[in-house]
């Protein structure tokens, strides 16, 4: 149903680095890319992210209450993923681990340079 998600920068330089070693994980790279904007992610593939300078020229904020999530293969990918964010500028906003009552929902949360809210996520299937 999503087809990407864009996420504001005020430094598209400083920001490319994090979402490339994030992509690399995740197993994708470069989609497109354009003066103010790249986009990560394949085409015909699952949803990506791009990130870009907002196009009315103001400076880019954070939403409150606003979040993207990168769906991992495993837990030892979400602590990766978790790893990867915090060594390119990213800030902690919640250690990995479990949550929920039924512990079948293992994440990790951190925000990029510019502050935008990011998760790293696996669930164990029922059954």
């Amino acid at each position: 149903m999503i087809g990407y998600v864009t996420l504001g920068t005020n430094d598209l330089e400083r920001g490319a680095p994090f979402y490339d070693a994030i992509a690399k994980e995740l197993g994708t790279g470069r989609m497109m890319e354009w003066p103010g904007g790249i986009a990560w992610g394949e085409a015909g593939g699952a949803a990506g992210v791009c990130l870009m300078k907002p196009y009315d020229g103001k400076p880019a904020t954070i939403g409150n209450g606003v979040m993207v999530a990168f769906e991992a293969n495993s837990t030892e990918q979400v602590d990766r993923l978790y790893d990867i964010a915090l060594s390119h500028g990213g800030t902690c906003e919640g250690k990995p681990g479990y949550r929920g009552e039924q512990g079948g929902f293992y994440a990790a949360y951190f925000r990029d340079p510019d502050g935008n809210k990011l998760n790293a996520f696996v669930m164990k299937k029922a059954g």
